[in-house]
């Protein structure tokens, strides 16, 4: 499956942003979903999951109550809704794939990754 994220930007810190990944080749409902991110000179971290039934989510502490990930498996696409964005959540937001995954915390888990979209947050 290919994977391709998109809509990044520049945001004032107590904005929004909706993220998505699209998903070709294979259909995304056979896929357990995660969003990473990666700040710069941090590694990457686990931002959000969802299981491939879509019934699963979980949500790094960070994020919890912030960030909302959802998936639409008729468009084959991936989401994150990012609400009272702060200037950490800050950097490239990946999309990775699962083959009947639970949205895992651990990357190693994930076998397909997408480019990445650049999220700026000023303060």
């Amino acid at each position: 499956v290919q994977l391709q994220a998109f809509g990044g930007g520049l945001v004032q810190a107590g904005g929004s942003l909706r993220l998505s990944c699209a998903a070709s080749g294979r259909a995304l409902s056979n896929y357990g979903m995660g969003w990473f991110r990666q700040a710069p000179g941090k590694e990457r971290e686990f931002v959000a999951g969802i299981s491939w039934t879509g019934t699963l989510t979980n949500y790094a502490d960070s994020v919890k109550g912030r960030f909302t990930i959802s998936r639409d498996n008729a468009k084959n696409t991936l989401y994150v809704q990012m609400n009272s964005l702060e200037s950490e959540d800050t950097g490239i937001y990946y999309c990775a794939a699962e083959p009947y995954g639970f949205g895992s915390r651990n990357p190693r888990k994930y076998h397909y990754w997408g480019q990445g979209t650049l999220v700026t947050v000023s303060s």
